[in-house]
C-alpha cells in the first residue's frame, strides 16, 4: 500500500478521532452543543497530516513495521496534538475559548489519533503477511527453530513476512528454561533441545533450522546428530559476524558446515592479532594462497609499515591483493610476482623491501603430485627454503616462521621429507645468527584450496560417489583461523629454533569426515556411497605431532605446543647436502634424490601405493 493511500486512510480516522474525543467528554449528541467542533475538526485534518509528514509518518514502508515504527508514530501524533493545542490557544487569544470547552478533548483526541493512526499502520503489515501466505499456495514447509535469542527471532520473523520461503515457524527449542512457553516473535517456545524428538514428532516437523550463531561446533554437532536421528533436516545461519554487518536473512541459509562441526571445541583464536608487525615491514611468501591470504589479511589488521606480497601466480595474487587494499586503504601494499627457486629474483625483491619479519608459507603441499614430480618438491620446498633464508640474514631480518605440515614426523613422503629438510635450514639458521627464526606444523586444513573437504563436496554435488583410501586412515584436522592463530603465536613469541604445533586434540577418522558432509547436505550413504579406493603413494595411515624420542612442551599460549629433543640432523653437513640435492634436481635424477632424502631426513620410509579396488566396486555415478 503506497503511502498516497495511507494518507487517504488517514483523513477519515482523524476525524473519528476528533469526533469520539468530543463524544467521550460531552455526549454522543455534542455536535448539537459544541460550535467549536467544526473548526477544531478542520484544523485537525490539515494540521495532523502535515505533522505526519514532518516526522516522516509518509515515507515508511509500513508493511515491515515494528517498536521502531511504532515509536514513530507516537512521535508524529504527540506532534500533531501541540500543534493543534498552539492552534487553539491563538484562536482563543483572537476570538476567545468557546465557553464550557474542555482541555481534556486534547489528551483524548491525542489518544485515539495514536489509536486510529497505528492501528492503520499496522493493520498494513499484518495483512500484507496473511497476504503473502495466500499468494503462496503450497502448504509451507513447517519449520522448528532452536535459540529463542535475537538470531532466532530475526528468523522467525522473516519467515512469516517473506512469502517466497514458503516456510512456517512452528516453535523454537531453546536450553534456557526461564524461556520455556513464553511466546518469541509471536512464535512459542515449546522446550529444551532435549526435546527436539518429541517436538518434531508432534508437530509434524520438516525442517531445523539452528539459529544459535555464538554456540561452539560441539553443541551444534549434538544438535545436527539429534537431527538425523529422527530423519528430519537441518540449517544453520551464518555466524554472528554475518549477523552484525546486516546482511543476513532467512533466504541465505546455509548447510552447515563441516568447519562448524570439528570433533572438539575449537581454538578460540580472537585474541590472535600480529600486534609485533605494527610498524614495520613484513613480507608473506606463497600470499596467493589459503594460509597466505588469511596472514596477510591478519598482518594488514595490525597496521604494518609496508605489508609484501609474494607469490608465483599472478590470479590468485591480484585477488588477494585487490581484497586487502579495499578493506586496508590505509596499509602500504607491494606485491612480488617471483618464484623462490629464482635465487637472483628473490634478492631484488628482499633488497628492495628490506622486510623485519617474514611468513614462508610458498610451497609445495600435494602428496601424490610431489610422488611423481620428486624433483619439483626439492627445488621448491627445499633449495626455496634456502633461498629465502639466505635473503632475510643478509638484509637483516628479525623474525622468520616458516610454516610446515605434520607429514614431515617420520615421513612416508617425497613432500613430507622436503618439508622436514625445509625445517632443518629454517632452525639451522637460527642457531647460526641469533635470530627468531622458527617452523610451525600444521594438521590438514580444512576448507584450504584443494583440501579433502573440498574434494568430498564436489563429488557430493557430482552425486558420487566418495572416495575415501581407507576406512582407518585417521588425520588431525585445524581450520584456517586456527592455522593463523598458530603462525602468528609463534612469530610473535619464538626466540629462535622452535618447532610449534597447535593442540589439535585426537586424530579424526577421515571417513567420518566424508560421513558428516554426506548428511549433513542432507544425504545419506544408500544416495551417496563411499568407495575406499587403497592408499596413495605417500601417504600414511596415521599422522604424529613428533617423531619418536621427541615430545611436546606447553608454552605460554594453552593451545601452542614445542616439539622438544634431539631430531637426529645435529651432525648433518647440510651446504653439501643441499649442493647435492640442487645438482639431482637439475638432472632429473630421482635415483640420487631418493638416496639423499634418506641420508639427511630421519625416519623417511616410503610407503608404496596400497592395493587399487577392483572397477566393478566403484558404482556409476548418480545424476542429479
Amino acid at each position: 500500500m503506497r503511502n498516497r493511500f495511507v494518507l487517504l486512510a488517514d483523513l477519515p480516522l482523524i476525524a473519528i478521532a476528533a469526533f469520539a474525543a468530543f463524544a467521550v467528554r460531552f455526549d454522543w449528541r455534542f455536535y448539537e452543543q459544541r460550535p467549536e467542533f467544526p473548526a477544531f475538526l478542520l484544523g485537525a485534518l490539515i494540521v495532523k497530516p502535515a505533522a505526519f509528514q514532518l516526522t516522516g509518518m509518509y515515507r515508511r514502508y509500513w508493511k515491515y513495521a515494528s517498536v521502531e515504527e511504532l515509536l514513530l508514530i507516537t512521535l508524529g501524533v504527540s506532534v500533531s496534538s501541540i500543534a493543534m493545542a498552539a492552534l487553539v490557544i491563538l484562536v482563543a487569544s483572537v476570538h476567545g475559548i468557546p465557553q464550557g470547552f474542555s482541555r481534556v478533548v486534547l489528551f483524548t483526541d491525542w489518544l485515539f489519533t495514536i489509536a486510529c493512526a497505528g492501528g492503520l499502520r499496522f493493520g498494513i503489515r499484518m495483512l500484507s503477511e496473511s497476504r503473502g501466505r495466500r499468494l503462496e499456495g503450497a502448504d509451507p514447509r513447517r519449520v522448528l527453530i532452536v535459540g529463542a535469542g535475537d538470531a532466532g527471532a530475526m528468523v522467525a520473523r522473516e519467515m512469516r513476512r517473506n512469502r517466497h520461503l514458503n516456510m512456517e515457524p512452528v516453535g523454537f527449542l531453546d536450553d534456557d528454561a526461564a524461556k520455556v512457553r513464553k511466546q518469541i516473535a509471536g512464535v512459542r517456545v515449546l522446550g529444551t533441545t532435549t526435546a527436539l524428538a518429541a517436538v518434531v514428532a508432534n508437530h509434524h516437523v520438516d525442517n531445523v533450522v539452528i539459529a544459535m550463531p555464538k554456540v561452539g561446533g560441539l553443541t551444534v554437532r549434538r544438535i545436527v546428530e539429534r537431527c538425523n536421528a529422527v530423519g528430519v533436516a537441518s540449517q544453520t545461519i551464518p555466524g554472528v559476524f554475518e549477523l552484525l554487518d546486516g546482511n543476513v536473512s532467512v533466504s541465505r541459509l546455509r548447510k552447515v558446515e563441516i568447519a562448524d562441526l570439528l570433533r572438539r571445541n575449537p581454538v578460540d583464536s580472537a585474541g590472535a592479532t600480529a600486534t609485533f608487525v605494527k610498524g614495520r615491514a613484513a613480507l608473506i611468501t606463497g600470499a596467493g594462497g589459503s594460509i597466505g591470504a588469511e596472514l596477510a589479511r591478519q598482518v594488514a589488521y595490525a597496521a604494518p609499515a609496508h605489508l609484501v606480497l609474494l607469490g608465483h601466480g599472478e590470479n590468485s595474487l591480484f585477488e588477494a591483493e585487490a581484497q586487502l587494499r579495499e578493506s586496508f586503504p590505509r596499509v602500504k601494499i607491494s606485491t612480488a610476482i617471483a618464484d623462490i627457486r629464482d635465487s637472483a629474483r628473490l634478492a631484488q625483491i628482499f633488497s628492495r623491501y628490506r622486510p623485519e619479519i617474514v611468513f614462508h608459507a610458498a610451497a609445495h603441499k600435494h602428496v601424490p603430485l610431489m610422488e611423481e614430480n620428486p624433483e619439483e618438491a626439492v627445488t621448491n620446498n627445499v633449495l626455496g627454503t634456502r633461498n629465502v633464508v639466505e635473503q632475510a640474514l643478509r638484509v637483516g631480518t628479525e623474525r622468520l616462521v616458516l610454516i610446515s605440515t605434520d607429514k614431515a614426523v617420520a615421513p612416508s613422503s617425497v613432500m613430507g621429507a622436503t618439508k622436514r629438510m625445509a625445517e632443518t635450514i629454517v632452525r639451522r639458521a637460527a642457531v647460526a645468527s641469533g635470530r627468531a627464526f622458527v617452523a610451525v606444523r600444521f594438521g590438514n586444513v580444512l576448507a584450504s584450496r584443494g583440501s579433502v573437504v573440498q574434494t568430498f563436496k564436489r563429488q557430493i554435488e557430482a552425486g558420487g560417489p566418495v572416495t575415501v583410501t581407507d576406512p582407518n586412515m585417521t588425520r588431525f584436522f585445524m581450520t584456517i583461523p586456527e592455522a593463523v592463530h598458530l603462525v602468528l603465536q609463534a612469530s610473535g613469541t619464538g626466540r629462535g629454533g622452535e618447532l610449534f604445533v597447535l593442540d589439535m586434540g585426537e586424530p579424526v577418522r577421515i571417513v567420518e569426515l566424508a560421513r558428516d558432509l554426506i548428511h549433513l547436505s542432507g544425504l545419506t550413504e544408500d544416495e551417496i556411497p563411499i568407495v575406499f579406493t587403497g592408499i596413495r603413494p605417500g601417504e600414511k595411515m596415521h599422522e604424529a605431532l613428533c617423531d619418536e624420542g621427541m615430545t611436546t612442551a606447553p608454552t605460554p599460549h594453552a593451545e601452542v605446543l614445542e616439539v622438544v629433543g634431539e631430531d637426529g640432523t645435529a651432525s648433518l653437513d647440510l651446504d653439501t647436502i643441499l649442493q647435492k640435492f640442487e645438482a639431482a634436481a637439475r638432472l632429473g635424477d630421482r635415483a640420487a634424490i631418493d638416496a639423499l632424502l634418506r641420508a639427511a631426513v630421519p625416519g623417511y620410509a616410503p610407503v608404496p601405493p596400497g592395493p587399487a579396488p577392483a572397477p566393478a566396486s566403484v558404482p556409476e555415478p548418480q545424476l542429479r
